[in-house]
């Protein structure tokens, strides 16, 4: 198989299209009208339209072009994270307190497309009420969900699957997106889990089956969209997305292995610091260069690295950034102060099968053989993400665990409190696959954590990782949520589909009694890898953005990535992003009349 890899492309075209640079001596002396910091979803969307008109734009990437070729097969994909490539920043988050003081490391992209390059593919929406619920709390009617559906459609491209299957009561096409720029797609590879899945939604009450969960409403069980699209399916990220349709454009220049040092005060507008200035360097060993924006600064840089350049600016809480050496510039206190992810609760079982993913990984000559399939026909279990069904899940309005704690979906119907996965294989972040046996794994996903941790520098230097907190169930009902998501997933597994294919739990998973399930819980979650909200839009008493996403009390500073999103989409975050992304585009095209 020949892989078109980005860097091919985009140098390809380079002669009458877009540039990419490796030396930033080679735009020091250019001039642009937008800078945007970072090559992920957002940055990636926002320098493809703002490209579409006469505006130019340069992207400063601090990572590679690109991870390999397993950065492009499905199913290896998340074989890249964590902390095994120069394509990872190799963050490792503090020890956590509600997790037995366990720390552990935190994969980010670092190459272009950002950790839409790395992640496990899995594409939501999020919700009706969790847009609607982002709209009132930043007081602006843009954020709600029939606001944002254009963006929803116009980031997306829905590709048939890979082995042509029917797909007719899998989705639903009137709110489906057919001519985006992310290839979208259903699974195309069917395994034993997905009738006994199906058959669990008419078995048992409180499991519907959902035919279309980026409808709006996304409580059920269903069929997973993954960013994954192609005759040979591959990867879709904003990278392929976006950059690449963007590469014969004469405007864009993108410079790459470069890290973004701070942004800088070039003057006033009004009486307001104007920050168009960007600093920048290939190390903390080489020449430090400055560019100013003539219009404004976009800064993409994601979840962690976006407060940490606010801060580095001088853009934070005064008395923090004093206690590590950097002059404080705009005091803003909730800079990195309002971090948030989904807790990750991996619970194995063992199962009667020769057809898990064991099997490969135990056979040297099958995985070959699946390799070879995929390459000739693209087809067979790589063209996949790790999931064929998942279920978006709320705990019932009446539940005692409601008796210590207000709901933090507001007792919206179509906001999911946790989600399971199911996965044909053992999936365990931080354990090791056995040696012996099949299995098949439910996760267990907080998506409605209420617990906020931070993102703080750990010194003054550009080039020390911060210091990162999720604060993972830190909150006493955080924790009571996760109990009764596992509780969830145990109680799945015991409808009559899985009768003679299930065998029993692996592990701790066969905790009965509020004790046993607490020790799981503390001992085996991790993070499904989805820091957002660290920079987050406010409502006028806190926050860091505006809702039109610039920087509160500067100019020309706006943010556009998942840091900006004031609380964290009940969703695997790529979707979310591409649609803010989407409309901060359009913002950005208003403000300036393009």
């Amino acid at each position: 198989m020949v892989v078109l890899s980005l860097v091919g492309a985009l140098l390809t075209l380079s002669s009458v299209g877009a540039r990419v640079f490796t030396d930033p001596q080679q735009v020091a002396n250019e001039t642009y009208d937008f800078i945007v910091i970072g090559a992920g979803v957002g940055g990636s969307v926002v320098a493809n339209r703002l490209t579409e008109t006469s505006a130019r734009v340069l992207m400063i990437e601090a990572g590679v072009f690109q991870a390999g070729i397993n950065e492009d097969i499905p199913f290896f994909g998340p074989l890249l994270a964590p902390n095994v490539g120069p394509w990872d920043w190799n963050y490792t988050i503090v020890p956590q307190v509600a997790l037995n003081n366990r720390t552990f490391p935190y994969p980010r992209g670092r190459l272009l497309g950002g950790s839409s390059s790395l992640n496990y593919m899995v594409y939501n929406t999020a919700s009706r009420d969790y847009f609607d619920l982002v709209a009132n709390i930043t007081n602006d009617e843009g954020w709600t969900w029939d606001s944002l559906v254009p963006y929803m459609m116009k980031a997306q491209r829905f590709t048939p699957p890979a082995d042509r299957h029917n797909i007719s009561g899998e989705f639903i096409p009137a709110v489906t997106g057919f001519s985006g720029n992310v290839l979208v797609s259903l699974p195309g590879y069917a395994t034993e889990l997905d009738p006994r899945v199906l058959e669990t939604t008419s078995q048992l009450e409180g499991y519907p089956y959902n035919e279309d969960m980026n409808s709006g409403d996304q409580i059920g069980i269903g069929w997973v969209y993954s960013s994954i699209g192609g005759t040979i399916p591959k990867r879709s990220s904003s990278a392929s997305a976006y950059l690449i349709p963007a590469s014969d454009r004469y405007n864009l220049d993108v410079l790459i292995q470069t890290q973004v040092t701070k942004v800088f005060n070039t003057g006033l507008n009004g009486s307001q610091a104007l920050f168009t200035g960007v600093q920048f360097s290939a190390g903390p060993d080489q020449p430090v260069y400055n560019l100013t924006a003539s219009k404004e600064v976009i800064l993409s840089a994601g979840s962690i690295g976006t407060p940490q350049i606010l801060m580095l600016s001088g853009i934070g809480d005064a008395s923090d950034l004093a206690q590590v050496g950097v002059e404080s510039t705009v005091n803003i206190p909730d800079v990195g102060k309002t971090l948030q992810d989904h807790p990750l609760l991996p619970n194995q079982f063992f199962v009667n099968s020769n057809n898990t993913w064991e099997a490969a990984k135990r056979n040297a000559t099958l995985a070959e053989e699946q390799l070879a399939l995929y390459n000739s026909t693209g087809t067979g279990p790589l063209v996949d993400t790790v999931c064929n069904h998942i279920g978006w899940l709320r705990i019932p309005d009446n539940s005692s665990i409601w008796e210590t704690a207000p709901d933090p979906t507001f007792g919206g119907p179509t906001y999911a409190h946790y989600e399971l996965v199911f996965s044909n294989g053992f999936v365990g972040p931080i354990q090791a696959t056995p040696d012996e046996g099949a299995f098949m794994t439910v996760i267990s996903n907080l998506v409605s954590p209420v617990s906020r941790g931070f993102v703080k520098l750990n010194s003054s230097s550009p080039w020390d990782s911060p210091l990162i907190d999720p604060a993972f169930l830190k909150e006493d009902i955080d924790f009571l949520m996760m109990r009764e998501a596992f509780k969830s997933a145990v109680n799945f597994v015991t409808a009559p589909a899985w009768k003679d294919y299930l065998i029993g739990p692996f592990g701790t998973v066969n905790a009965t009694t509020d004790e046993e399930i607490e020790e799981h819980i503390r001992s085996i979650t991790t993070t499904v890898w989805h820091p957002m909200s660290s920079a987050a839009m406010g409502n006028g008493t806190w926050g860091t953005a505006s809702s039109n996403l610039t920087v509160l009390g500067v100019s020309g500073l706006r943010i556009v990535d998942g840091s900006v999103l004031p609380i964290i989409p009940p969703a695997h975050t790529e979707a979310p992003v591409y649609i803010i992304a989407e409309r901060a585009a359009d913002i950005i095209k208003a403000s300036w009349g393009l």
